[in-house]
């Protein structure tokens, strides 16, 4: 019987695809696929790191798509969830969506199946919450700057949305939680880090990273919000569901309630 393997790959997309393509190609007996990192362990099985190749991912992709694109938005979101073992739920996806004849119908009565698609819906919402809730302020330097700190991975999920929405203007998303930004130069988009000092909430502290007009602007923009609310109509709860306390404190029409 071959033993089975713990395949370690470098925590990326295309990492992960890669591993599947060679988890394939050489019929591996997957124990485990695991991000490189502290936590790592293949205590029980042999370890075999895999090296990211970017043709054998796209192989991996191209093959998925053929199969379904439903299926290969359902890979990627439910991916860039970070759930704790979903490299091998994902894998286990994939081995079952080759094996169909058609990837339109696949059993959702299978519980690997139900979990990727419920996975791949919360990310979905979080991608459209992100997409809403950006408040972006102006620097100094003429880029116009928001934190965000969303549940999911989702930064390569909304720069179209901004790419689009803002393509004559520079800015700046970062995700202080993962620490990595994606940066618009009027040109591309492209992912940054940064080491920031501090974490820039809309709040009334002014600072000197940012124009003194914007200031002027997030208080006309929190007093025409505070104007339009009819209080007789407020629904917290409803309100809260729409709108999570967690964003707030990015919200400069907020920046009171915080």
């Amino acid at each position: 019987m071959q033993p089975s393997t713990t395949l370690i790959y470098d925590g990326s997309f295309n990492g992960f695809l890669t591993t599947v393509f060679v988890a394939f190609d050489e019929k591996i007996n997957v124990a485990d696929i695991q991000r490189n990192g502290p936590g790592q362990s293949g205590l029980f099985s042999e370890t075999e790191t895999i090296f990211t190749h970017v043709e054998k991912a796209k192989r991996v992709w191209n093959g998925i798509r053929n199969k379904s694109h439903n299926a290969i938005s359902q890979v990627y979101f439910a991916f860039l969830s970070e759930t704790e073992g979903v490299e091998n739920l994902l894998y286990d996806y994939i081995q079952k969506l080759m094996r169909t004849k058609n990837g339109k119908y696949l059993d959702y009565s299978d519980s690997t199946v139900l979990h990727i698609a419920q996975l791949a819906r919360k990310v979905g919402r979080e991608k459209h919450r992100m997409e809403a809730f950006v408040r972006f302020q102006l620097t100094q330097d003429g880029i116009y700057f928001s934190n965000i700190e969303p549940d999911f991975d989702v930064l390569p999920l909304i720069s179209k949305h901004f790419r689009d929405r803002y393509a004559d203007q520079q800015w700046l998303i970062y995700d202080v939680k993962r620490k990595y930004g994606i940066y618009y130069n009027l040109d591309h988009v492209e992912m940054v880090s940064l080491n920031l000092k501090d974490i820039h909430y809309n709040r009334t502290r002014k600072s000197e990273v940012f124009v003194d007009a914007e200031y002027d602007y997030q208080a006309l923009w929190n007093d025409y919000f505070k104007s339009t609310g009819i209080k007789s109509r407020i629904n917290p709860k409803l309100h809260t569901q729409h709108v999570p306390k967690r964003y707030w404190k990015y919200l400069s029409e907020k920046k009171e309630a915080v």
